[in-house]
């Protein structure tokens, strides 16, 4: 039996967590839609989730926003650079912003809590992109906990 039969079994799938917990899950999705309906550009916030799921190993994340970013008519060439979006040429400077700073509360986590130095990208956002953008940071930020720790099988796995 598979990794992701054996997690199957054990019930831990999307499936299983939207219906065991649906005002948890209501209440995450509730953020995004917050975020996307308020007007944060939308590519930029599925680059921000796709390398903050990265940062926290979460598959099924990484799979689901990745597809997401497809949609979007995000080019593969740069998908595949935001592992490495610092030597990377294809990043604006309101994006390596967002993406510093999604690093930056991502790593909280890791006990680098942002010092009186490390400001909000404001230079280059107004207040309410800085707003909107911690709030998506904080919600994939949540999803990966939920869905990492719980091992949730890429879709894509699912679907195989």
């Amino acid at each position: 039996m598979s990794e992701a039969e054996l997690r199957e079994d054990a019930g831990f799938s999307y499936d299983t967590f939207q219906r065991s917990v649906p005002a948890a899950q209501a209440a995450l999705l509730a953020l995004g839609k917050a975020v996307d309906e308020a007007g944060l550009d939308k590519r930029l916030s599925e680059i921000v989730k796709i390398r903050v799921s990265q940062i926290n190993g979460c598959a099924f994340c990484v799979g689901f926003h990745l597809d997401t970013a497809r949609r979007l008519g995000i080019a593969d060439p740069i998908l595949d650079g935001i592992a490495v979006w610092r030597d990377h040429s294809g990043f604006s400077a309101r994006e390596r912003a967002a993406l510093a700073w999604a690093e930056q509360l991502t790593r909280m986590a890791d006990g680098a809590a942002p010092s009186q130095s490390t400001e909000p990208p404001r230079a280059l956002f107004s207040q309410d992109e800085t707003l909107l953008l911690t709030v998506a940071i904080a919600t994939i930020n949540a999803w990966n906990r939920i869905a990492g720790g719980l091992h949730f099988p890429p879709l894509a796995w699912q679907a195989a």
